[in-house]
């Protein structure tokens, strides 16, 4: 079982940025698929970014690509997404989530998403425009 749980979302005016953080309960660096997600009121969800175990490739959402960088501290164990030049339509809860997957690359990772077990709470993001 891993627990995962988020925090750094808030509200933003567009352009503006925000740093979510997640903090697994247990050490994922080489084993587990970590990744970021989204919802936004009356939508499906969908993935933003994924990170790949061991050597921590990385794969984007086209929407996202070049806004959003996402990120792991091993030391800390501890992952990232920082979001830059935010639109309104990024507005949308998001999760963190992990799933086992040893040897996934960061779209492998991306691919798997509807199939990761570990979900975090979410944590709101608004951006006004």
């Amino acid at each position: 079982q891993v627990q995962v749980v988020e925090s750094g979302g808030g509200s933003v005016q567009a352009g503006g940025s925000l740093r979510l953080s997640c903090a697994p309960s247990r050490y994922t660096y080489s084993s587990y698929c970590m990744g970021w997600f989204r919802q936004a009121p009356g939508k499906e969800r969908e993935g933003v970014a994924a990170i790949g175990t061991g050597s921590g490739s990385t794969y984007y959402a086209d929407s996202v690509k070049g806004r959003f960088t996402i990120s792991r501290d091993g030391a800390k164990n501890t992952l990232y997404l920082q979001m830059d030049s935010l639109k309104p339509e990024d507005t949308a809860m998001y999760y963190c989530a992990a799933n086992r997957a040893v040897g996934y690359s960061g779209s492998g990772c991306y691919s798997l998403f509807r199939e990761y077990n570990y979900w975090g709470q979410g944590t709101q993001v608004t951006v006004s425009s």
